[in-house]
């Protein structure tokens, strides 16, 4: 069960399609009825059927709703073990699976996102003393807890929200499939940096333009790319904002794309200035397996993707300055970008194959 329903396909489709090579009946959940996955997951064998939860929303009745359509569906279909990643599904999704019986609850955590980060405003601590109770509620009813990275489950422990009653696994990150993001040859110059991700302050974009601007005025022959969609979360850049950016022209915005290869083919060096509490972002793992260098910052779930100086560089999350420092760097060593490259994708085949990290979460789950 996902917050999302192209994550089912695109996050978990090879996880999906093991479950039933292994002759297990999977269905999978997610608010949108869209044609496109449950067609995909149809040709896997899987079932698809939606669920009325809000990814955005902080309405209890709705909440309410969700735990309760959700409850009638595990009672009817009696699966064996349920697993929920994202928020509102591990939250909601372990409720429900536990009132409705559901022998094994397997809570995945793919990053803490904003709900989480630190603030001194009274609506930053409220929301985030809100969250912290109710993963507290949907957590007590998780048998297995998956982490993506060492800062999420340190900071779930500190916070009391995971312990001896659970079964505490890490996990690399959702994986990448290998052969679907294979290396690509190194492109001719100029240089292109590219930055893909949902258009969310906490991305970093703003950091992300503000760097242009500087790297640009050295280097008017860089090439600054940024790709993926808007958002209706209500940290998302909006639409205005964005042409604002486009007339402005340091950042070149390419849109939204549903195959990302051909971009990332193009470019030299993956960035991604996130301090929105990532899991391990798959975006960079991608730009990894296709063997591009890696500018991201040093924080929770970012972090975990760089060997720094060796396949990339990090730098200070919310720091236009030091981003655009990172990406001067870079520039100023263009020689040593295809070597980061190759060892970006040394990294992802020791670490990030979607085929070992699934057979881990396969095992947790009793159906390996």
């Amino acid at each position: 069960m996902g917050g999302f329903a192209l994550s089912l396909v695109g996050f978990r489709g090879a996880m999906l399609q093991s479950m039933t090579a292994h002759g297990h009946e999977v269905l999978a959940l997610a608010p949108e009825d869209d044609a496109r996955v449950r067609a995909a997951l149809e040709s896997m064998g899987v079932g698809y059927a939606t669920v009325p939860l809000h990814r955005t929303g902080t309405s209890p009745l709705r909440d309410a709703v969700t735990v309760v359509s959700l409850a009638r569906t595990f009672r009817r279909f009696r699966p064996d073990v349920v697993l929920a990643y994202t928020a509102k599904p591990v939250i909601y999704g372990s409720i429900a699976a536990g009132l409705a019986g559901v022998p094994l609850r397997v809570a995945m955590i793919t990053g803490v996102g904003s709900g989480f980060a630190r603030g001194s405003g009274l609506g930053q601590r409220t929301l985030s003393s809100l969250l912290r109770g109710l993963y507290r509620v949907g957590l007590h009813r998780a048998h297995v807890v998956l982490f993506q990275n060492p800062d999420d489950e340190r900071l779930f422990r500190s916070m009391g929200l995971v312990g001896r009653r659970h079964r505490v696994i890490r996990i690399n990150g959702s994986g990448v499939d290998l052969d679907q993001f294979a290396p690509a040859p190194f492109p001719p110059g100029p240089i292109t940096f590219l930055m893909i991700g949902r258009l969310i302050r906490e991305k970093g974009v703003r950091e992300y333009v503000e760097a242009a601007r500087v790297v640009r005025r050295a280097h008017p022959e860089v090439q600054i790319q940024l790709l993926g969609p808007l958002d209706p979360n209500p940290s998302g850049i909006s639409a205005r904002e964005l042409e604002v950016l486009r007339a402005e022209g340091a950042v070149e915005y390419l849109g939204s794309a549903s195959d990302v290869r051909p971009f990332l083919a193009r470019a030299h060096v993956c960035v991604l200035p996130s301090y929105y509490g990532e899991g391990v972002p798959r975006s960079v793992l991608e730009a990894m397996a296709m063997g591009r260098a890696v500018l991201t910052t040093d924080s929770p779930g970012c972090r975990e993707t760089v060997e720094d100086g060796r396949n990339g560089l990090l730098v200070a999350p919310r720091d236009a300055a030091a981003l655009a420092e990172g990406m001067l760097r870079m520039l100023a060593m263009p020689e040593r970008l295809e070597p980061m490259g190759r060892h970006s994708r040394a990294i992802a085949e020791e670490r990030f194959d979607v085929h070992s990290v699934n057979r881990v979460i396969l095992g947790a789950m009793g159906l390996d």
